[in-house]
């Protein structure tokens, strides 16, 4: 009727928010998302080095994490072709779970003094299974949630992906000393199947059931659509930001060990404080800026979270100040993951806002690989620099590379702006 006024709705509460279906869904993607990642940075290493293999090789098996940079390559095939069964988003997700659950056990079938580059070979694979399996997960995460429930099931996944680094990092660790690997190889990748009763049970997302009529459509217009929605200039703004918004954050924390064993912190110090006081800070950080992000919006927490995230760099720096002292390194640590739990939950929200459903898969995936350039890429710069400038310079610097992703905010993110 004339003189109506349309009245924006309100955002769900609490209750309404954590207690539905969608955050369950989240936490069971996070998890098997999570899970393969882990094992190939965690338990790989641990099991190599167990065998008396060389540390310069095991550095090397990093390069396996390259399919996670390439991921949007072979995205747009994921989302052009449905597979027989399940339909467009579950069919990709049993697939690649199944493939995972029978290639991760083969690891120990190998001996690492005498099959390193088999085991190189099958680590790529187990990559390319875990990465193809992030492709077909966010875009079902993205289609399921709506805006008002992106950043808290954004949240609720990034904490369900840690907790799931604890069974390759910890209680398959545990397992070893117990059991022959063979047996804790089959026994962590049995962890996939909740994913995969998790994908069997949810029902197949109304928006994914139309998708591009031709591989033309899935590779072209998932760019087009972008820039078209965004203009050039926009695109080119978003791009830039995605880019550097965790740039600063990465660099600094890129070689943190090396710099606590600087700063005189014994390797168990190290271990103890950064499990307990890395480990849970994040995840509460995750938690809180997901239920926060409901009430404030994504842009407000992009403000607010990457300030917090920028700050906790500078903790870094004051720690050159105090070595050998375990009350600034517990202080440091837990700032610094606080800070990455909420930046990281924000900035995962908004990747998310900016695809659009009918090319999740490829949109998503571009934009999360253009996230990971710093971290592989440039993140191998970081010893140079510090060798040339020392810490405390080195940390002043990734500050300073803070700062452009958050002046990028008064174009891409506005603090006042209309989310609805």
């Amino acid at each position: 009727m004339a003189g109506m006024q349309t009245v924006p709705p309100q955002p769900p509460s609490l209750r309404q928010s954590l207690l539905n279906r969608r955050m369950l869904i989240c936490v069971f993607t996070g998890f098997s998302s999570g899970l393969p990642l882990y094992i190939l940075v965690s338990l790989l290493p641990a099991w190599m080095r167990s065998e008396q293999v060389d540390l310069k090789a095991i550095g090397l098996f990093a390069l396996v994490q390259f399919p996670f940079n390439w991921k949007f390559v072979w995205s747009p095939l994921m989302d052009r072709y449905a597979l027989p069964a399940l339909g467009r988003r579950r069919g990709w997700m049993l697939l690649t779970q199944i493939l995972l659950l029978a290639s991760i056990p083969a690891f120990g079938l190998l001996q690492p003094r005498l099959d390193m580059w088999t085991i190189a070979y099958l680590a790529t694979i187990v990559a390319f299974f875990s990465a193809s399996q992030d492709i077909v997960l966010d875009a079902y995460r993205r289609e399921i949630l709506p805006d008002l429930e992106l950043g808290l099931g954004t949240s609720v996944h990034v904490n369900a992906y840690r907790i799931a680094g604890l069974i390759p990092g910890s209680l398959s660790l545990i397992l070893a000393d117990h059991l022959p690997w063979q047996s804790v190889f089959a026994v962590t990748a049995l962890f996939m199947l909740p994913g995969v009763a998790m994908t069997l049970l949810v029902e197949e997302p109304q928006s994914s059931r139309i998708g591009p009529k031709t591989l033309r459509e899935a590779v072209v217009n998932p760019f087009s659509e972008f820039v078209t929605r965004a203009g050039w200039k926009q695109a080119g703004l978003v791009l830039a930001f995605i880019f550097l918004y965790k740039l600063g954050d990465s660099m600094c924390t890129a070689l943190a060990t090396p710099f606590y064993l600087d700063m005189g912190f014994s390797k168990t110090e190290i271990g103890l404080i950064a499990k307990n006081a890395g480990l849970w800070p994040s995840i509460i950080g995750a938690m809180i800026g997901g239920l926060w992000m409901v009430r404030i919006g994504i842009n407000k927490a992009l403000w607010l979270f990457g300030a917090l995230q920028m700050a906790s760099i500078l903790g870094f720096a004051l720690l050159t100040e105090f070595p050998r002292d375990l009350v600034a390194l517990t202080a440091v640590i837990s700032v610094e993951a606080l800070g990455v739990g909420l930046g990281t939950a924000a900035f995962s929200a908004y990747i998310a806002r900016a695809t659009t459903p009918l090319y999740t898969a490829t949109q998503f995936a571009l934009f999360s690989s253009l996230a990971a350039v710093p971290r592989v890429a440039i993140n191998a710069t970081t010893g140079w620099i510090v060798e040339q400038t020392g810490w405390l310079d080195f940390f002043f610097l990734c500050f300073v590379l803070a700062a452009p992703g958050m002046l990028l905010l008064f174009k891409v993110a506005p603090w006042n702006a209309n989310e609805g």
